[in-house]
Formats: C-alpha cells, structure tokens, sequence
C-alpha cells in the first residue's frame, strides 16, 4: 500500500483523512489528497422564453465549490501537519503526502484517476443518491482497484482485528487478494460466512485453510441469518468481536436489485461504523 488516493470534497473530509494516514502508516505510503471541481452545472429555471441556464446561479456555485475547495486544501494540510506527515516530499521513515486538484465530477474523475493507486479512500455515504455513494460506486466499477470506506468516527486502531465476510463469490476472492498486505498483519482474521448469504465457490472453511498456509492466526465461523439481512450479521458479529476492519466483496447482486429488493453490500454501505475494504 504505497499509494492511496483519499478523497477530500470539503472541509468535513477528516475522517477519511484519518483512516487513510491509519492504512498508510504501515507501509510508509504516500497519501495524495483529491479534490476534484467541476465547472458543470445544471442548474435551470422555467421563464415565458423556455428553460435558460441562470448565470448568476452558476456563479453562485461556482463560488460555493472554490470555497469547499479551500476548506478542503485547508483540512488536508492540517491534518497531515497534526500526525507529523510531510506534504510535497519523501519521509525518511512513515508516511508522506501529496495534495491534488483535478476539473471535473468527482465521481468520475476518482473512478479514473483511481486506477493507478494501490488504495482509494472514500467516505462512507450518510444517504442514497448522493455524491458520496456516486463516488464509492465509480471507485468500486470503474478504478478496478481496492476501495477502503471509512467509517464516520474513525477507531483508534485499525487492521488488527480482521473480518472476512465471505460469501464463496469471484468479487470476495478479488477483494480478499487486495486485502493480503492487511491481512498479513493482523494479530486475529475472523472468517465469518452466513447461510443466506452464499453462491456456489469454496466453503468458509477452505479459505480459512488457505489463509492459514499463509501463516495468518485465522479462525471460521458459519451463521445463521435468523430472518436477519446478512450485512446486518456480518456487522454485529463484527462488533461483538471488537474487528477493527471488514473486507467484503461487492455487489455480488446486481446494484439494481440491491437497491430494490435490499443487500448485504448496501446494508454495510449504508450502517458502517467500522472501516470497510471493498472490491467488485
């Protein structure tokens, strides 16, 4: 985990900064700060002459997003400056940092720009259709990278404890790969499987041989959902256990009936308290 990018729209980007010095820190990576600013808006208003874009409007949020800008910039510097972390130049030991502004969507330009990173670093979303799941979704379907959801109160540890909510599926095993470097360093990995929550692929106890060849201190446990939706499972048993990290596959249903008919993914998505290494 050499490179993280870490996702600051604003000032209330804190937490996000925070897990992602807590993922770095490791392995001495370099955090590069993202602020991405687009100069689109489609902000229309009905007149006697038809739909028209209003100027005054535009200059307005053109305003408002040079001023989240400024917040953002401001919040990164003084975050990095708290925990002793260089912006613009190499550290000799631990991490260093980077800040960049891009044009564009947000979403878009981190599902992009996201793909030459070990790690992106996203907020976890406070509702549905909002930016913030706009940009978690693009990271997951369009980086083809590793993306790390951080919780809104980060934890004072991070990685040490670590659960595996496995479902047998391809999206899992690719997010179990890229969770290798945290895995390696965990003092406990919690392999948790749940009935409802399957598709044919190995058992959760196969993986737990697998990761145990490896040398991991790895243990597995199978339950029953009980009526339960299954992220809500793997989310209680993760804080009766006290993890400090969960790695899940996403969206091994489609997004579409996720969203209608509700899902593992979405529930975790949605109730988080904890940090969440995602993959698709």
């Amino acid at each position: 985990m050499k490179a993280l990018l870490a996702v600051v729209g604003d000032g209330t980007a804190g937490p996000v900064l925070e897990t992602a010095i807590q993922a770095a820190r490791p392995f001495g990576g370099c955090i590069v700060g993202l602020n991405a600013l687009t100069t689109e808006y489609a902000v229309v208003f009905g007149g006697e002459m038809g739909f028209s874009v209003s100027s005054e409007v535009d200059r307005t949020l053109e305003r408002e997003g040079q001023d989240r800008r400024e917040q953002a910039r401001a919040l990164f510097h003084s975050v990095m400056r708290q925990h002793g972390i260089p912006v613009g130049g190499a550290a000799a030991n631990g991490p260093s940092a980077e800040w960049r502004e891009e044009a564009g969507r947000q979403n878009a330009v981190v599902g992009t720009l996201g793909r030459i990173f070990d790690l992106v670093v996203v907020e976890r979303p406070a509702k549905l259709a909002s930016l913030a799941e706009a940009t978690l979704e693009d990271a997951l379907f369009e980086s083809g990278r590793p993306v790390l959801m951080a919780p809104a109160k980060p934890l004072a540890t991070f990685g040490e404890r670590i659960m595996i909510a496995w479902n047998g599926s391809t999206e899992t095993a690719r997010t179990v790969a890229f969770a290798m470097p945290f895995l390696t360093r965990a003092k406990a990995v919690d392999v948790l499987s749940v009935d409802t929550s399957f598709v044919p692929g190995p058992s959760g106890v196969e993986l737990a041989g697998m990761l145990t060849r490896h040398g991991l201190p790895t243990t597995h446990r199978h339950i029953t959902a009980k009526g339960r939706n299954a992220g809500e499972v793997f989310l209680s048993e993760a804080k009766a256990t006290g993890a400090d990290l969960l790695v899940k596959g996403a969206y091994t249903q489609s997004r579409l009936r996720q969203l209608i008919f509700g899902g593992a993914t979405r529930h975790i998505i949605m109730e988080a308290t904890i940090p969440v290494l995602l993959a698709h």
